[in-house]
């Protein structure tokens, strides 16, 4: 009997049955359809309501003023507003994919507003162009996230995303009268990836597009109204003579034509999912499809189509319904007369339920299609809105898959799971009445966030929660809104009601909150949640955005980011005075060498007041000395007299400084001698005029005047920088023997007892290959072995014997001898002297 009342209220098209069954009474009050205009969303969407200023209307004890209503698909008010918006009468109002409300206006411009009736700024900033100013919008065509409007002009634009607010002119149609219809092809079904709009046009179509216009459809018109498919393939199409026109959207082929009885244009044409069409007159719905006899459905008041994916829902003053083809295992287990597996298995639990042998016998009948007929069910749950109806199912369900040994058990559940989610949301206080097709399509992430946008938090968490999904959106989202909505609770109480919320998730960000209060004027409530952010990285940019930049600096150097501290001293450096800064940075050690370490390569200006006002006069010294190195680097520091140069004076500076620490006495006589040296060095290059001393050593400025002939400001250099008599000795006999003065050199050398003994002179000599000057030095050498290695040096093997033999050092003869190795006369020499001193053999 269940069976059969539930397959009564089915219709046959052809080989298919199509059900209506009433999801909502409406709720609300005094809403007339033929009196406003109204926009429906999609997926159990929300729905707009506005009066029509194209029409007429009494008034029944309503204010005159206009207002835009929002309820939910049950006809529960979810918010209004007052319509203010200049820009003429309201052309069109369609819900985007995002569930942003667009209306559109006689100049248009273009407005938006979210579920609760609150504007999106900038609402002026988006308009369809000056030529719709000029020449008034009179036609829209919306889907999706776009639209396509005309003018009077009859020029044609576009939105192709209402997110990027961008109209885009389509090419010039050339029409000197309106279209008798419209309609579009969403870009992502066109081969272009554009728009593209057809028009009825006489007894053809114009398609238009952004590069140009063709005729299609030659001789199929005139078309009086057409919808496109969702799938973008096929088009819907009514004919002048009643017609219904099935063809595809390249208009190769028409796939099915109707007659209809009365050649009067329906006022809505749809599709009802992909196998029927729906045609609306004043009284009657009229369902066609491919093959059989059409299905009426008669209406004593106004309704409105809705197109979903898999139906139609239907919404009148009273009530919503959704008509939809039956699925095919609803059919197998209600159908009248059914002996199918799922229709015995449905029976069989009815026979159980009445402890009715009957149920065993029902079993054995579908033993071997069991799994199938449980599947059935479930399935057959899952697209029923009753929810009694589900709970029987889903217990024939279970009841079969009691007796299935290979069934997969984790279906039921899945299917339970989903139905508690759908059977929440279609509640009439949320009034979303999706089906599980629709449900699937959507996903559960966006229904959640549309109950988010909804401000159902509660609900979505739960959801969240059951379906294990990340609930920190939820929480977050919530937050936000609650600190936007609490203007008069103090900050402390709204503190703890946001804590005990935002614990609910783990690693949810305290920072992303504080923002948000930030934003909403709430900067002591911003700081308290910040604290509670774990991650610094995400905590230091929010403090200094509220101007805690103290507490920011405590927390990055705490964290031992460089980054973040960076971060933070940058941002304090260009906020506060430089005394102010450096009293910042004293204290925190870390903070502090960070910046020194910064400075000291990209700001020594800065750097040198940060010493100063830290009193760290020796640092600074140090830094001008840097300074004048890099100045010596610079082409241009040669140019102009470096006494009075950058310079000397840097170094003067930190040579002040150096004294004034009175612990740094080195530096300070270094810098005050390198001072000396570059005026010197100077003068010998105005005087020589070669610019070869600025920069080179003590003992190369030496070496240099004396190579030059210049013994006088050599020995300037030797009085004023105390060079010993040692190392001036050396540096004038290697500098004379490099100029090969040996006459000098030879003078030099008798001018008294040289400190460094004559060994020098002879290693000179040798070294500038003059062997000849060397003889003269090398028998003023008073070590004998000195004078026997000198004599092997420049090749007399016999004189260095001789030397050899009054040091009698065994292990000088064995040197020289491997010295002479390639010489058979030296090495007799060696040989003979050995033999005369009895020394043992040095083989």
């Amino acid at each position: 009997m269940a069976a059969v009342t539930v397959a009564a209220e089915w219709q046959l098209l052809y080989n298919r049955y199509y059900r209506k069954p009433e999801i909502y009474q409406m709720q609300w009050k005094h809403v007339d359809l033929t009196r406003n205009k109204v926009a429906c969303a999609p997926f159990g969407g929300p729905i707009a309501v506005i009066r029509d200023d194209a029409k007429i209307v009494q008034l029944y004890g309503e204010s005159a003023l206009r207002k835009l209503r929002i309820f939910n698909s049950a006809g529960v008010q979810i918010s209004e507003t007052v319509w203010k918006n200049p820009g003429g009468r309201l052309i069109g109002m369609c819900w985007t994919d995002d569930q942003i409300l667009i209306c559109i206006t006689q100049d248009g411009s273009v407005y938006r507003y979210n579920i609760h009736c609150e504007a999106i700024e900038p609402n002026a900033q988006l308009n369809l162009g000056v030529d719709c100013f000029t020449h008034s919008v009179v036609e829209c065509v919306f889907w999706g996230n776009g639209v396509v409007c005309m003018n009077e002009a009859f020029q044609v634009y576009c939105i192709p995303d209402f997110n990027n607010q961008k109209a885009v002119k389509l090419a010039d149609t050339g029409l000197e009268d309106f279209p008798l219809c419209m309609a579009v092809i969403e870009p992502q079904y066109t081969m272009s990836g554009n728009v593209e709009v057809l028009m009825g046009v006489g007894d053809h179509v114009l398609l238009v597009e952004e590069d140009g216009v063709q005729e299609v459809g030659l001789g199929i018109g005139p078309l009086q109204k057409m919808v496109v498919s969702q799938n973008g393939k096929l088009l819907a199409s009514f004919t002048h003579d009643g017609r219904l026109l099935v063809m595809s959207t390249d208009f190769s082929s028409i796939i099915f034509e109707y007659t209809c009885e009365s050649a009067l244009p329906p006022e809505q044409l749809a599709w009802c999912g992909m196998d029927s069409v729906l045609l609306y007159w004043d009284d009657m719905l009229l369902m066609v499809g491919p093959y059989g006899d059409p299905i009426r459905y008669f209406y004593d008041e106004p309704v409105l189509l809705i197109p979903e994916c898999d139906g139609v829902r239907i919404l009148s003053n009273m009530n919503m319904e959704f008509l939809h083809r039956v699925p095919d295992s609803t059919v197998s287990i209600f159908q009248i007369g059914s002996t199918l597996p799922a229709a015995l298995l449905y029976d069989a639990l009815d026979h159980f339920d009445r402890r009715s042998a009957k149920a065993d016998e029902n079993l054995r009948l579908i033993r071997s299609s069991l799994p199938e007929a449980v599947e059935a069910c479930i399935d057959a749950a899952g697209h029923e809105f009753d929810v009694s109806q589900q709970r029987t199912l889903l217990r024939a369900a279970s009841y079969g898959q009691a007796f299935c040994s290979h069934f997969q058990r984790d279906h039921i559940q899945e299917m339970s799971k989903t139905l508690r989610v759908l059977n929440a949301v279609r509640h009439p206080d949320i009034g979303i009445p999706l089906s599980i097709q629709q449900y699937k399509s959507l996903t559960p992430a966006v229904l959640i966030a549309r109950l988010i946008n909804a401000h159902r938090h509660h609900l979505a968490l739960h959801i969240s929660e059951y379906l294990s999904m990340n609930q920190e959106v939820v929480v977050m989202h919530w937050a936000s809104t609650k600190i936007t909505a609490s203007a008069a609770i103090p900050d402390a109480t709204l503190l703890e009601m946001l804590l005990d919320k935002l614990k609910i998730c783990k690693g949810i960000s305290y920072a992303a909150v504080a923002a948000h209060a930030d934003k909403n004027g709430r900067r002591k409530l911003a700081a308290m949640l910040v604290e509670h952010e774990p991650r610094s990285s995400k905590q230091v940019p929010l403090l200094l955005s509220i101007g805690e930049e103290d507490t920011a600096l405590s927390k990055s150097t705490e964290s031992g980011d460089t980054d973040l501290v960076y971060l933070v001293l940058f941002h304090i450096w260009q906020k506060r005075p430089a005394e102010e800064f450096f009293g910042t940075i004293q204290a925190r050690p870390l903070a502090r060498d960070l910046f020194v370490n910064y400075a000291r390569h990209y700001k020594h200006e800065f750097l040198k007041d940060f010493f100063l006002y830290a009193g760290q006069l020796q640092d600074v010294a140090f830094l001008l000395w840097k300074e004048s190195w890099e100045l010596s680097k610079n082409p241009m520091a040669s140019k102009g007299s470096p006494l009075h140069g950058p310079r000397i004076k840097l170094i003067e500076k930190a040579q002040r400084l150096f004294v004034e620490t009175k612990e740094h006495v080195f530096e300070s006589k270094a810098a005050e001698e390198h001072a000396k040296l570059l005026r010197i060095q100077h003068e010998l290059e105005v005087t020589t005029k070669q610019a070869i001393f600025v920069d080179s050593s003590i003992s190369d400025t030496i070496r240099t005047c004396i190579v030059l002939g210049n013994h006088r400001a050599a020995m300037k250099v030797k009085t004023e920088f105390k060079v010993s008599e040692k190392r001036w000795y050396w540096l004038k006999v290697f500098s004379l023997a490099t100029i090969s003065d040996w006459d000098a050199l030879e003078k030099f050398s008798k001018e008294k007892r040289p400190p460094i003994g004559y060994r020098p002179f002879v290693e000179a000599c040798v070294d500038a290959d003059a062997k000849g000057e060397a003889l003269k030095y090398i028998p003023k050498l008073t070590d004998p072995r000195e004078r026997a290695e000198a004599y092997a040096r420049i090749g007399m093997a016999k004189e260095a014997a001789d030397a050899a033999s009054q040091a009698k050092d065994n292990e000088l003869l064995g040197r020289l001898k491997q010295t002479f190795s390639q010489n058979a006369a030296a090495s007799s020499i060696f040989d003979t002297l050995r033999d005369r001193l009895s020394f043992p053999s040095i083989s």
